[in-house]
């Protein structure tokens, strides 16, 4: 018992969080190298089950074999669950069995709870767990009950059933995977661009699963006056809101005559706005993306880099990073020594840390993309979509994603696992344990811009 604590005690939290999501992949893709979880009865190789189990748990939805085609019912069900585990986090499943059969947490499960969660503070830990499961199953349930009006009359009961259950789990977790291979391989919900229903649940749930369970839960507190909201939650909101406004116009005159341009006026207003939705990060597309314009995709190449809020299921540098980020621009701009939003000022270190997970993630694209740039033919519009997509969990592909070589492959896999972890969280996990040097240095100027 001894040396099984000091075990642990060597792992860090940010360590516990990395290696609990990698059991989940292995296990995830054992379950689908079995004979029962494809469609026609035989084994499926190693890797291609590695790929789809690490995109299913880090809610990402890049896939090398079409959903609905490829895996029989048993193992859609094991994607189901993988994407339920990545998009609540391992920690947060464990510890809501935990709460089931009474036992109660220790401190050092409290504090990976925290860190997992994106929670602000450990406090009420127990509470803001019973609240996710409760904001989750809700959303779920009623996206499946609205999405089931246009799938059981479609597809039949028991078909529409499952179809509704499991695209409201995979919008709300932002993971992107899809049951529409009946339409075509790969279709996503290219059949539905001018169906208000579809478009406008699936775009809700991920626009209510990538605020973060931190934020919904302040809003209900708050019984959703804005004012009376904490700073994080009024900085999500509005940069949420501002990213898909924005979106929503630039998509849809850059798209109108790409696209888009097969859509009436109307299906070409809700399939602008479900593009400025999708990208931060879902992965669910209702027009063919391999159409766009240049400057269409490299928006949403953009988009997806951005992703969602912290403590949500998508993934991205997270939208208050963006907006730290914008924010510092404009305090450095105007000569203020500091920033300064919603009469409360951001703390330095948190300038630092969005400056650091910022570059790291352009890093990782950088170097990601030189490496399938130099493996396959496909050109830098191709390579950068799918590696943004990749490493902002967000699913959108330009189709080239099953055609890559294993090794252009394993790069996916590892933005994925790095997108769901944190960039700035593999980096801990490696420096976490170094210590500061004792001796302070001193201070001298260099010229920056």
């Amino acid at each position: 018992m001894d040396i099984m604590k000091k075990r642990r005690s060597l792992l860090t939290h940010t360590q516990v969080i990395a290696l609990s999501f990698l059991l989940v992949i292995l296990a995830g893709a054992f379950l689908l190298t079995l004979p029962v979880s494809s469609a026609s009865g035989e084994w499926t190789p190693f890797f291609p089950a590695l790929f789809t189990a690490t995109s299913a748990t880090c809610v990402t939805g890049l896939v090398v074999f079409d959903t609905y085609l490829y895996w029989s019912f048993f193992g859609q069900i094991v994607i189901l669950i993988m994407i339920q585990i990545g998009g609540l986090g391992f920690m947060t499943v464990i510890s809501a069995f935990f709460i089931v059969m009474k036992k109660k947490l220790s401190l050092h499960e409290r504090s990976l709870l925290m860190q997992s969660t994106g929670a602000l503070q450990l406090g009420g830990m127990i509470k803001l767990i019973r609240k996710i499961l409760i904001y989750t199953f809700f959303f779920e349930f009623l996206g499946a009950v609205l999405l089931s009006v246009r799938f059981i009359p479609e597809f039949g009961v028991k078909a529409g059933i499952w179809s509704s259950i499991f695209h409201s789990v995979s919008a709300f977790c932002n993971a992107g995977f899809d049951l529409m291979g009946v339409h075509g391989a790969f279709a996503s919900l290219t059949a539905y661009a001018a169906d208000p229903l579809v478009t406008l649940t699936i775009g809700g749930l991920i626009t209510v699963g990538g605020l973060g369970f931190i934020v919904m839960a302040d809003l209900v507190r708050k019984r959703f006056r804005f004012r009376s909201l904490e700073l994080h939650s009024k900085i999500v909101i509005v940069t949420t809101l501002s990213l898909t406004l924005a979106g929503w116009f630039f998509f849809y005159f850059l798209e109108r005559s790409h696209s888009l341009s097969e859509l009436s006026p109307g299906a070409r207003a809700l399939a602008s706005l479900f593009l400025a939705i999708t990208p931060r990060t879902a992965g669910f597309n209702t027009v063919d993306l391999t159409a766009m314009s240049e400057s269409g995709a490299f928006l949403t190449s953009v988009y997806m880099l951005i992703g969602g809020s912290p403590g949500s299921t998508a993934g991205g540098i997270k939208s208050t990073t963006f907006a730290v980020l914008v924010l510092s621009v404009i305090a450095f701009s105007s000569k203020r020594t500091s920033i300064t939003v919603f009469k409360r000022r951001i703390d330095d270190n948190t300038v630092k840390r969005a400056t650091a997970i910022t570059s790291v993630y352009i890093a990782a694209t950088v170097l990601a993309v030189l490496l399938i740039c130099a493996l396959e033919p496909y050109s830098l519009r191709e390579v950068l979509f799918e590696v943004c997509s990749a490493l902002g969990t967000v699913g959108l592909t330009m189709g080239i994603t099953p055609d890559l070589c294993w090794l252009s492959q394993l790069v996916l896999i590892l933005l994925m696992y790095a997108g769901r972890i944190g960039g700035l969280s593999l980096m801990l996990i490696v420096g976490e344990r170094l210590r500061a040097p004792a001796t302070e240095r001193p201070t001298e100027n260099i010229l920056v811009g």
